[in-house]
């Protein structure tokens, strides 16, 4: 499994994670099994968050972790906060210094984990006062419960704003991307231009990353979009899947692995998270990344999108 160092860290981690947003409903047997084939494949990175499964993914993880503590010596634990679940007051953000503090700490419970390697800020909150993220951030950086912090869903003018006041430097940002969902690659290609494509709706968050070595991590990878769901032998999405059985033939992979290279091949520092619960599936996937597309199949699956060049 290929891996590469976080800047200004010393976490050395496996582009290809395990997002951990559906394993609430798996057994004591199944999820061991999911866990343990992550493992074998190299895969060292685990992501969480406090809302997945209302909670209960972290506790199932946790479960496992509790009763093999020896695991977690492997790992690298990701979990974020700020999404506030409904109640009787209705949906919302809190990025409050309390609350930051309470989830981590939640989590960390939840997981019976010890310590989170990385935070992360789940959803740009609009009452966000940078000035109590930053007083979160050292507080539990100071206890030892949290080493290292970042964001989900971030444009780049907002991180910038955050980093201003928070002394630890952010190291991820966690992007919804994949070959059709490829705003933040649009943008760039249609600069300057009045096509639809040129509308910048992710504040150049490929180029921001590069230059502040900043890990972009991909959610649903293999997603086309809410309506749609996969793309993957999707009927409105023959000329992609096309080409993507073309390539899966040609280097031996299926079509979910080169689906994986294609978000890889980017140079950006970049991350996949796979959603997948099934071992099998997880395994081909998980061959995305151990290939390197060139530039001219990279490109065929792009247009295959219909993401057409100028």
């Amino acid at each position: 499994m290929e891996k590469i160092q976080i800047p200004r860290t010393d976490l050395k981690v496996s582009t290809i994670a395990l997002g951990c947003m559906r394993i609430s409903s798996l057994n004591d047997e199944h999820l061991e099994a999911l866990v343990c084939t992550a493992l074998e494949l190299g895969i060292n990175f685990f992501d969480h968050a406090d809302i997945y499964g209302g909670g209960e993914c972290e506790k199932r993880f946790g479960h496992l972790l509790e009763r093999k503590p020896e695991l977690r010596r492997q790992m690298i634990i990701q979990s974020k906060c700020d999404i506030v679940t409904p109640d009787h007051q209705g949906p919302r953000y809190d990025t409050s210094k309390n609350y930051i503090i309470e989830q981590a700490k939640q989590s960390i419970a939840n997981l019976h984990c010890g310590y989170l390697d990385v935070l992360l800020i789940h959803r740009p909150d609009p009452l966000m006062n940078p000035k109590e993220v930053a007083e979160a951030f050292n507080e539990l950086k100071e206890d030892g419960l949290v080493h290292y912090f970042g964001v989900s869903n971030f444009p780049s003018s907002k991180i910038r704003m955050l980093q201003k006041y928070v002394s630890q430097p952010l190291i991820i940002d966690q992007i919804q991307l994949s070959a059709v969902h490829a705003l933040a690659v649009d943008e760039s290609v249609f600069f300057n231009m009045t096509d639809d494509h040129a509308i910048s709706r992710t504040d150049q968050i490929l180029d921001y990353a590069m230059k502040n070595d900043i890990v972009l991590q991909a959610w649903c990878p293999l997603q086309a979009s809410w309506e749609d769901g996969s793309f993957l032998d999707h009927p409105k999405y023959p000329e992609l899947n096309e080409v993507l059985d073309q390539l899966a033939k040609k280097y031996g992979v299926t079509k979910s692995a080169v689906a994986a290279a294609w978000i890889l091949r980017l140079p950006a520092a970049m991350q996949v998270i796979a959603g997948t619960t099934n071992p099998d599936h997880l395994r081909q996937l998980a061959a995305g990344a151990n290939l390197k597309l060139n530039r001219q199949e990279w490109y065929d699956l792009y247009l295959a999108c219909h993401h057409p060049l100028p």
